[in-house]
């Protein structure tokens, strides 16, 4: 069975340049067969097949239909019997069964809804990508049209978006188109965004210096952790509801298994110096200081995954700028 064709970009680091008829079999790379420096072949390892629904998936899915079917059963007899017994009591029931189906199905909309938009800004920064990847002006615009529209309603991108606006075709280059955009459209949000990460750390350091109880520190820290990221993902144009969270949550936590709890782009040696000067000072200290810089790594990570721009003009914000203060503060 042949392998169906796939495109591929030649920068890829995963694209494999060799001469014609070396090409390592089995390899899982792309491999580009090159002669006299032209591409004349390539093959690509065929994908893995997508796992199908999991037996734990199908139980979960069954044992929580069987549950809202009996819910739904006991609520019909409850409302039944109290017709029977006492009839105001039943239009009671029924009025405030329709008023829990209701709630429910606002719920349900705004779940739905805040996963959409997480997907919607998903798509919107790896539409960014490609554009700034290929500088195609199409996409260039569709990204800060699109980008217009997210922010539409939100009365702080007012003047940004106005000067986006009257920008029209001042502006060849999509990467400069890009670029302008996210400097008129984040600058201001990654501000908010390093203040609250910022913020966060110095609370939990402090909190879990002075807390009499490691059970505390623990819970403590899981729910600045938890608040900081749906925070972080409100700054920019996300509004997730529970599954919303759980799905943004996950994501965080995969980029910090990709790129690293300690340390990605930062001076891991100057942040365990400083964590054993503060160590010495106590032991407490130190466990303050080091829970403080793991908030600041949630933190650095929710960022990457809240926001709808790759960082390109502007800077991605470092561990020093967010929690360099733990350091400093703790070991003068």
């Amino acid at each position: 069975m042949t392998t169906p064709p796939r495109a591929f970009r030649l920068d890829d680091p995963d694209v494999l340049a060799v001469p014609a008829g070396e090409a390592p079999a089995g390899s899982a790379s792309v491999v580009v067969a090159a002669e006299d420096g032209e591409i004349v072949d390539a093959v690509a390892e065929p994908e893995a097949p997508r796992r199908g629904t999991s037996w734990g998936g199908l139980f979960l899915s069954a044992l929580g239909g069987l549950a809202l079917l009996g819910i739904g059963l006991w609520i019909e007899s409850l409302i039944t019997q109290l017709l029977a017994l006492a009839p105001a009591l039943g239009y009671v029931a029924m009025a405030l069964a329709a008023l829990a189906v209701l709630a429910f199905l606002v719920l349900l909309a705004r779940e739905v809804a805040g996963v959409l938009r997480e997907r919607r800004i998903e798509r919107l920064r790896r539409a960014a990508v490609d554009a700034h990847a290929e500088a195609s002006d199409d996409k260039a615009r569709a990204v800060v049209r699109d980008l217009l529209a997210l922010y539409a309603n939100r009365a702080d991108t007012a003047r940004a978006r106005a000067a986006l606006d009257g920008l029209g075709d001042a502006i060849i280059d999509p990467r400069d188109r890009l670029m302008v955009a996210e400097r008129e459209l984040m600058t201001a949000l990654d501000l908010s965004a390093r203040r609250t990460v910022a913020r966060a750390a110095r609370q939990v350091s402090l909190v879990t210096t002075i807390s009499p109880r490691a059970i505390v520190d623990v819970g403590f820290v899981l729910y600045s952790s938890f608040r900081l990221i749906r925070q972080l993902a409100s700054i920019y144009g996300g509004r997730p509801g529970f599954l919303g969270f759980l799905r943004l949550a996950r994501n965080v936590l995969a980029h910090l298994a990709l790129t690293g709890g300690m340390a990605a782009g930062d001076s891991l040696i100057q942040q365990v110096m400083g964590l054993g000067v503060a160590a010495r000072v106590s032991a407490k200290l130190g466990e303050g200081v080091l829970n403080g810089m793991l908030t600041a790594r949630v933190g650095l990570a929710a960022i990457d995954v809240c926001r709808p721009l790759p960082f390109e003009a502007l800077s991605a914000p470092t561990f020093t700028e967010v929690a360099g203060h733990l350091i400093e503060s703790k070991t003068e």
